[in-house]
């Protein structure tokens, strides 16, 4: 049964490997994150700085790892963590791992520990109008139907579930 865990040291190998398989589809939906990232060197120093505001409690980061405890099967992130108050999910699943309920499943756990170990009362996500899949999930995740917001001049859809 795949496991949801929090993103440590030890992920970096299996992370990368996870982003490198899954850049081209990732790509169809989000902006690319560039060569830069994909080599051992960028992306170790960018996994470090995301480990610091982790530590800094400024960001959740949790990786979604296949039944034998090593393979990445997606990553569920809070990020900007308002104390008290919001937070901003986001998450991305390997095509392989799609259609069978696990990006539900993982967003309900990642809202269910906002809640319970931050003490948050909401959770919003966007997502591009023309990702049906990823406003399904949030819709069966318990988030409301998407409102039209601009972020960073694109247009987006912006899902919000109370806590």
């Amino acid at each position: 049964m795949p496991r949801l865990e929090r993103l440590t040291a030890a992920h970096a190998s299996a992370v990368l490997e996870f982003e490198r398989a899954e850049r081209e589809w990732f790509a169809r939906w989000v902006p690319d994150r560039g060569d830069p990232y994909f080599t051992a060197e960028g992306f170790a120093e960018r996994h470090a700085a995301l480990l610091a505001e982790q530590d800094a409690g400024v960001c959740r980061f949790h990786v979604l790892l296949d039944d034998d405890g090593h393979t990445v099967l997606g990553r569920f992130n809070l990020m900007d963590i308002v104390a008290g108050e919001d937070v901003e999910l986001g998450y991305r699943l390997a095509r392989r791992a799609t259609g069978r309920g696990l990006a539900t499943a993982a967003v309900r756990e990642v809202c269910a520990l906002a809640c319970a170990s931050l003490g948050l009362s909401r959770v919003w996500a966007d997502t591009a109008a023309r990702n049906t899949a990823s406003r399904a999930v949030l819709a069966r995740a318990g988030f409301g139907p998407g409102v039209p917001v601009d972020r960073a001049g694109e247009p987006v859809l912006r899902h919000v579930r109370r806590l």
